[in-house]
């Protein structure tokens, strides 16, 4: 899958100088395996929403094939959420989150995908812990982590060094401060300086989510400026994980897909509040206007 860049006269609102990448249009003789095939990780007992969240806006981002990793006894939950998008079902502990013997059946997962995420309703647990710092060192994918993958890494040392593969984390300030190990809150500025850092000495993408989400690999940075204080509502996170994980199993390189991601994310909940109000606004109302956001982000 090639990618295009958009002419800087027909830019997308962004405060950088840099226009974004965008996706190609597809060829008529396309099929499903052009498209690239996106694993996510993730569900537990009680949690659900988020995982099958994640995968319907992978689903709505373009992604030729979805398949969802869950707890076995998630898995009818998942699958009543959306008939495109498979599911794998995985042993589990006794509160119905993965156990460690999710470690080998995952690995054979990954083999079949283009791109991995993990992390929407995940929990957490010591058997977790050690299996998210697991995917993280090992799977040489794109991968996104987010939510209770994101606490998971911030339990286990993150040395220095590229990973084994490229890697987009998108912390809200709450997990990025737990992430980087800081023990004070900092105002909005500095928190940005310290993901810049964080971003450099991981070799990854940070997505410091927030108003004016900052994008930075640690050499580039870029701020958003779609979306609206509606989108302050649990599950949008989850959405954001699927859009993004979508983009890179169409072979975007992960700072594209990062800003590529926030930005039709952003737009897809301003169309939504356009329309329900902001104090309406549910996660779900922004997988509905995600295929207006692409449109008039030109694809």
């Amino acid at each position: 899958m090639t990618i295009r860049r958009r002419r800087k006269t027909d830019a997308p609102n962004q405060d950088d100088d840099e226009p974004l990448v965008l996706l190609t249009p597809r060829a008529a003789e396309s099929n499903k395996g052009d498209f690239g095939k996106a694993l996510i990780i993730g569900g537990s007992r009680g949690m659900t929403g988020a995982v099958s969240l994640a995968g319907m806006a992978a689903l709505r981002s373009g992604a030729g094939l979805v398949r969802l990793a869950v707890p076995q006894s998630c898995l009818p939950i998942v699958a009543t959420f959306a008939p495109e998008y498979m599911t794998l079902g995985m042993p589990e502990d006794a509160d119905g989150r993965f156990a460690k013997a999710a470690s080998e059946l995952l690995d054979r997962a990954v083999a079949a995908a283009t791109a991995v995420a993990c992390g929407p309703g995940l929990s957490q647990s010591d058997e977790l812990d050690d299996l998210v710092a697991h995917l993280y060192s090992s799977i040489a994918l794109p991968m996104v982590l987010d939510a209770d993958g994101l606490n998971a890494l911030s339990r286990r040392p993150l040395a220095a060094g590229a990973p084994a593969g490229p890697r987009v984390l998108t912390p809200h300030p709450g997990e990025f401060r737990r992430l980087a190990h800081l023990e004070e809150p900092l105002e909005r500025e500095a928190l940005e300086a310290e993901a810049v850092k964080l971003a450099a000495h991981l070799h990854a993408v940070i997505v410091l989510k927030g108003h004016r989400t900052l994008i930075t690999d640690g050499e580039r940075s870029a701020h958003n400026t779609t979306g609206n204080p509606g989108m302050a509502t649990g599950g949008t996170g989850d959405v954001l994980t699927g859009v993004i994980t979508a983009l890179l199993a169409q072979k975007m390189p992960p700072f594209d897909a990062a800003r590529l991601g926030v930005y039709l994310h952003g737009l897809a909940g301003d169309l939504a509040a356009k329309e329900f109000g902001e104090v309406s606004l549910i996660a779900s109302d922004l997988i509905r206007h995600l295929p207006a956001a692409f449109r008039k982000a030109g694809m």
